[in-house]
């Protein structure tokens, strides 16, 4: 539908060719590409390594936007990745290679980057992918306990209820519907954008919950 294709445009992997972008107001083509690689943390699908990095390097990789070229990292700078491994639950990890991590495994490591790089803005395309519903829940309220503003691309409609605060749905490239999530998780919702059969109801907090049907799909 287009999610993945939004979010490179936002950090600058596709050019803008209709309308705009700007961060705090200002363009996101005005700013110079080490000045946003310094406010904008991204974690991608997908995290193929060409060389045989360790989980530490990989997570220095975060600092490289203040550095200079050949600067070599601190003391300061690994006691960071070491303290970020540890939120993500990979300091144990820290010296083996990052190739022969598990998906689930690497894709805690790069929020460990992430947190490394301390930007003001996390990009996030589909984070939960390869996890347990334990590293789930625990990636997503690290990122939320993180003070700094997020844009995620999700499916599980029950975790971006529980985490989003604003959902946008997209359908063949195109904002489709905006709001929070009980305004935008309903059954109408999910019959009319996904095509299928679903049970809303809401927890004691008054978040949506859902509960999909045997039925494959909406006659």
């Amino acid at each position: 539908c287009g999610k993945s294709t939004l979010l490179k445009h936002l950090y600058r992997v596709h050019s803008i060719e209709a309308g705009s972008i700007a961060i705090d107001g200002t363009p996101l083509a005005d700013i110079p590409l080490r000045t946003a690689a310094q406010k904008i943390g991204v974690m991608g699908q997908f995290h193929a390594v060409d060389f045989d990095f360790t989980v530490q390097e990989i997570a220095l990789m975060g600092r490289t936007p203040y550095k200079e070229r050949f600067e070599e990292d601190t003391a300061e700078d690994i006691a960071m990745a070491d303290a970020a491994l540890a939120k993500v639950g990979m300091a144990e990890a820290a010296q083996r290679s990052f190739n022969a991590l598990s998906g689930g495994e690497q894709q805690r490591v790069m929020l460990a980057r992430c947190l490394v790089q301390e930007p003001q803005l996390l990009i996030l395309d589909e984070p939960t992918n390869h996890l347990d519903i334990k590293y789930q829940l625990h990636l997503l309220h690290l990122v939320r306990g993180l003070g700094v503003g997020v844009i995620a691309a999700l499916h599980d409609m029950n975790l971006a209820a529980m985490f989003a605060d604003l959902l946008v749905v997209m359908q063949a490239g195109r904002i489709v519907r905006m709001g929070t999530p009980r305004e935008i998780i309903t059954e109408e919702m999910l019959a009319h954008i996904y095509g299928v059969r679903a049970q809303v109801t809401y927890d004691a907090a008054g978040l949506p919950l859902v509960s999909y049907r045997t039925e494959e799909r909406v006659p």
